[in-house]
C-alpha cells in the first residue's frame, strides 16, 4: 500500500497520540457508519478529540466541516491536522495532561 502524504500525516498523529497514551481509533464510515466523521477519534484524560488529517493545502469537505463543528459545539476538540501544524494537537494533549 502506497505511503501517501495523508497517510504520513495520520502516522505522525497516531505516533503522538501513542506517546501521550491517548485512546484512539479510525472510525469505519461505510455501511452503518456516519459519513463525514473525522479520520481519527481520540479521548485523552476525559476530553474528546476529533482529528481530520489532510495533506498539503487540502481542506475538509463541507460534511467533514459540519461534523467538526458539531464536536466543538458539544465541548470536544475538533482539529484539522496537516504536515505543518501537528503542534496544535500536541498543545491540546499537553494542556490536558493531568498534573500540569
Amino acid at each position: 500500500m502506497a505511503d501517501t502524504p495523508e497517510r504520513k500525516v495520520k502516522r505522525r498523529v497516531t505516533d503522538l497520540l501513542k506517546r501521550y497514551g491517548a485512546y484512539y481509533f479510525y472510525p469505519v464510515t461505510g455501511g452503518y457508519g456516519m459519513s463525514g466523521v473525522p479520520d481519527i477519534v481520540a479521548c485523552y484524560n476525559g476530553f474528546f478529540i476529533g482529528i481530520e488529517c489532510k495533506a498539503g493545502k487540502n481542506k475538509p469537505t463541507e460534511l467533514q466541516q459540519q461534523n467538526l463543528e458539531r464536536i466543538e459545539d458539544n465541548g470536544g476538540y475538533a482539529l484539522v491536522i496537516n504536515e505543518d501544524n501537528l503542534h496544535e494537537l500536541e498543545k491540546v494533549l499537553h494542556e490536558n495532561t493531568e498534573g500540569e
